[in-house]
């Protein structure tokens, strides 16, 4: 069947612009600590830039994945039974989706992408590897309310969330996101979660700065591409890439560090930075077995079967759709 039509639930101003992307901008630089959430990487270069970082040696979530889903391919597909429709949240390229799609044989696959030229290249290239397999690309921000195709509504539905992109939110963020996918996919539904676990400091910062660069680049496209779209005349070059630590958080955390004082405009607003002021660009949290459990059943999925045997330490977590009760 291949990929049979786009939906896009992307809100564009006049210009062509996220209206989102523009709003976030403008709050996130006009506060205290200044921040952009991460998800405003991933435009088509961004996008890209994050499929370079998966191929790097230091960068081990994407090869741990990968080699538990290779591995115990039969017991996920065991697990989650034939004839759902898996819904990919935040799809990019959909590298590890054929992975999964080989293994439980889907009746139709829904990959969620922000990234509109991303997601279509990607879909086209999946329609020609599965080519019995309807698909229906939904250009949409997966940490918002999502309509999914009603061609799918029917179906039993499998979520699939790798690469650990759960660890990008706050807790607080996290817990609404799969609150909302809970509602989304219905009663019956599991999900297929990629959590990232914590492990030696040093590999963490590593996987996060690594020595060629990449995902410094990564980091500062972000202000390229607030340049781009938003008008802005930020000094891109006068920034640089910092990945840390938090052991508080158990987060690692990117800032865009200004290497002087400056001033610069976007959409003709104005904006001060002092040497040495950050942008909180990215969190990437990483859980332990309890805690990642708590966070699924907080979000109203139970788990029931985990493989994490990977090296470095990583999870695939299967949960189900929690029964709703009226009582505690």
């Amino acid at each position: 069947m291949g990929v049979v039509r786009n939906l896009r639930q992307v809100s564009a101003d006049d210009a062509g612009v996220d209206i989102a992307f523009r709003a976030d901008v403008h709050a996130g630089l006009s506060q205290d600590q200044k921040a952009i959430p991460a998800r405003w990487f991933y435009d088509a270069t961004g996008s890209a830039l994050f499929e370079d970082i998966t191929a790097l040696p230091e960068y081990y979530p994407t090869r741990s994945e990968t080699d538990l889903l290779t591995r115990h391919a039969a017991d996920i597909a065991a697990a989650i039974g034939p004839a759902r429709a898996v819904v990919e949240l935040g799809s990019g390229s959909s590298t590890k989706t054929p992975l999964l799609l080989d293994a439980i044989d889907p009746a139709a696959y829904v990959p969620v992408d922000i990234s509109g030229d991303f997601l279509r290249d990607s879909a086209e290239a999946l329609a020609e590897r599965f080519p019995r397999l309807a698909i229906y690309p939904v250009e949409a921000d997966f940490t918002q309310r999502v309509e999914l195709p009603r061609e799918i509504c029917a179906l039993p539905k499998l979520g699939f969330f790798p690469g650990s992109t759960i660890g990008n939110m706050v807790a607080r963020s996290a817990i609404d996101l799969l609150r909302n996918w809970r509602a989304a996919l219905g009663d019956g539904s599991l999900m297929l979660i990629g959590i990232d676990r914590i492990k030696d400091i040093g590999i963490l910062e590593t996987a996060y700065d690594d020595p060629a660069g990449v995902t410094a680049a990564f980091n500062l496209n972000l202000l390229e591409r607030i340049n781009r779209e938003l008008g802005g005349d930020i000094a891109v070059e006068n920034f640089s890439h910092r990945a840390v630590w938090d052991d508080v958080h158990a987060r690692i955390e990117m800032h865009l560090v200004a290497a002087c004082e400056m001033d610069f405009t976007i959409d003709g607003h104005a904006y001060h930075m002092a040497k040495g002021e950050t942008i909180h660009s990215e969190n990437s949290h990483k859980y332990g077995p309890r805690d990642a459990n708590l966070l699924l059943r907080a979000g109203g999925w139970t788990p029931i079967a985990t493989w994490d045997d990977a090296e470095p330490a990583f999870a695939l977590i299967l949960a189900k759709a929690t029964e709703f009760r009226s009582a505690p």
